[in-house]
């Protein structure tokens, strides 16, 4: 009797629980998946300007060469519609695609490969439910974006060696010394949303230097701060609400306002993640070990100006900012140039506007920041935002960035950053034009081993193939003798 009633208490256990896995909807495990891929940014890398969503096309300029991002839509023949979940995960994980062919790390799977089985089939569940998206015709004639890699980065089985030294596929494991809030920031901080993609920096062989794990580093021009915990050069000293704040808004009061790659995270992933997710990734970087960045000894958000600016000195009269000299290309004041181009959103004393829309740029981490960077690309790109509380539009300045507004040359832009840092925060850009043209063309200096990597193989091959000549002719001549 004891044996019937077990079997049927396990009957009634296995029923309730298959019971339980009906419930759970297709249409609720797609959700889920969608929004895991939100927390994952996946749309900013496989959508093309202009292009369909996840259809690929996106092109990554590398020191090693071009990279385009693929179709992850379910086309069977251009995306990842015959992919089986297994194949699915081991190229988000590992970086290699069904055919044993290698991703690229542009690609995040170092960071991806903490996804658990749970959310990776929730995520393969979404991309099959994403409309396919067939290979469209190259616009004009053109040939279609393909990954074209610099010799000797090109050669077969070189991303191997790479994988086998710097890329972990151990499962994400909590840590014992943080709230299980902290930990759930962890791992999305460090998995889905892969952080240290854009805020750590590179090694001699472009992978990330573990030692500064997310004390900042450069971006297509744009400069990706410190987010440590240290409170001078890191976000140790912001609130955990204004971390919120910037990552669902894109902007907090007193502290800065995300622009270029950032903006794209916040507009695409960040403002789309539940305030609980938000606010666990913000507890997490509060613990997050800190770093200071050499040479910042006060912090990029605490200029502010104590004195305001007397404009008559710049003014001469009514409609002095219609005049020709205020739009010249020679023009390389940096007040006026401000006061013709900056100051009706920004206000004469950089005060910004009530409601926060124009922001201050005194207390602005880009204007107090030990680097002109982002500065200098805001002007030079404009800001284009959509955070969770509206839109932000700032119009871009650089010449090839902009159609409806006077452009800037690098030259003027130089002089206003100067003015904007001097006069809103703490006065250290001193730019020149030649360092607004290397800000600006988005080419930090690559490490010595890539910058040097074809001659350094040109001269590696000629050794070893010097090496192989000499021992078959040390053997021949053995055998002769």
């Amino acid at each position: 009797m004891k044996k019937i009633t077990t079997l049927l208490s396990l009957f009634i256990t296995c029923a309730l629980s298959q019971s339980a896995l009906a419930d759970t909807s297709p249409n609720d495990l797609i959700k889920k998946g969608e929004y895991l891929a939100q927390a994952g940014d996946c749309t900013a890398c496989h959508t093309a300007e202009g292009g369909n969503a996840f259809a690929g096309g996106y092109v990554f300029k590398m020191p090693m060469g071009s990279i385009v991002s693929s179709n992850i839509t379910s086309s069977k023949k251009y995306g990842i519609g015959n992919w089986t979940e297994a194949e699915f995960a081991k190229a988000v994980r590992q970086g290699v695609r069904p055919d044993g062919s290698q991703l690229y790390p542009a690609m995040p799977y170092t960071s991806y490969s903490t996804v658990t089985d749970e959310d990776m089939h929730a995520l393969y569940a979404y991309f099959q439910s994403v409309p396919a998206v067939e290979d469209t015709p190259p616009d004009e004639g053109k040939p279609a974006a393909k990954t074209r890699l610099l010799f000797p980065f090109n050669l077969p089985g070189l991303m191997r060696v790479w994988n086998f030294m710097f890329v972990s596929d151990k499962p994400f494991t909590p840590s014992p010394d943080l709230t299980p809030e902290q930990n759930r920031g962890k791992y999305l901080a460090e998995g889905l949303g892969h952080c240290s993609t854009c805020h750590t920096p590179r090694n001699q062989l472009m992978a990330e230097e573990s030692s500064q794990f997310l004390a900042g580093a450069p971006v297509d021009g744009w400069l990706a701060p410190n987010i440590t915990s240290d409170k001078i050069s890191g976000i140790g000293g912001w609130s955990n609400a204004e971390l919120v704040s910037y990552l669902k808004n894109g902007h907090a009061e007193g502290k800065g306002q995300a622009g270029g790659p950032m903006a794209d995270a916040v507009e695409h992933s960040f403002s789309h993640l539940t305030d609980s997710d938000l606010a666990d990734i913000a507890a997490y970087l509060k613990t997050v070990p800190a770093k200071q960045t050499t040479g910042v000894t006060q912090t990029s958000w605490s200029a502010s100006r104590a004195e305001p600016i007397n404009w008559t000195t710049y003014e001469p009269g009514t409609g002095a900012n219609n005049a020709a000299g205020y739009r010249e290309s020679s023009q390389t004041d940096g007040a006026l140039l401000y006061d013709s181009s900056c100051a009706a959103c920004h206000g004469a004393n950089g005060q910004g506007t009530d409601d926060h829309t124009f922001p201050s740029l005194t207390h602005n981490s880009a204007v107090g920041s030990h680097d002109p960077a982002n500065l200098v690309m805001a002007i030079v790109a404009g800001i284009h935002r959509k955070g969770a509380d509206g839109e932000v539009l700032m119009p871009a300045f650089g010449e090839q960035q902009q159609d409806i507004h006077s452009w800037l040359t690098p030259a003027q832009i130089a002089v206003v950053a100067n003015y904007v840092t001097q006069e809103f925060g703490h006065g250290n850009a001193h730019l020149t034009e030649a360092q607004v043209n290397k800000i600006t063309s988005g080419e930090p200096d690559s490490p010595f081993l890539i910058r040097y990597a074809k001659a350094l193989a040109i001269v590696g091959f000629s050794v070893a193939a010097l090496v192989i000549v000499l021992l078959m002719a040390f053997w021949i001549r053995k055998r002769r003798h």
